[in-house]
């Protein structure tokens, strides 16, 4: 279809799950795009015995405050503000607003307050970006 899958997000309690899809592409992503995936996605779905007979599909564009998935995503957006969540806590901290400086070996080097700190990616639980409007 052209689309470059973004990543993948699901979410539920067990009864109802939420799967959220998200695709990008070099000309960017319209509703047309999100809905033409959405439906070759769910006839998929709707015969995959994985999900549970209630789920919800969602089809997506990354959008400005894209979440990171893969290492080149952080490669990609060096130099951006991000929100931090992280598995173990840096400076007693789990979630921080950091400045991405480098990325080298899956560990992220990043600002926060002026200092620099370096985050093992296994570390990270989410990153999305914080979108700046200067």
């Amino acid at each position: 279809m052209g689309y470059e899958l973004w990543g993948i997000d699901s979410n539920g309690n067990g009864v109802h799950e939420k799967l959220c899809v998200y695709i990008d592409s070099s000309s960017g992503i319209a509703v047309d795009d999100c809905e033409a995936v959405s439906r070759q996605l769910s006839g998929l779905l709707d015969v995959d015995d994985s999900f549970s007979d209630s789920y919800t599909l969602e089809v997506s564009s990354p959008g400005l405050d894209r979440i990171l998935f893969k290492d080149n995503h952080f490669q990609m957006n060096i130099g951006q503000l991000l929100d931090i969540r992280m598995e173990v806590p840096l400076d007693g901290r789990r979630r921080v607003e950091a400045r991405l400086v480098g990325v080298e070996d899956s560990e992220l080097t990043v600002t926060v307050d002026d200092d620099e700190y370096l985050i093992p990616l296994e570390r990270v639980r989410r990153a999305r970006v914080v979108p700046q409007f200067d």
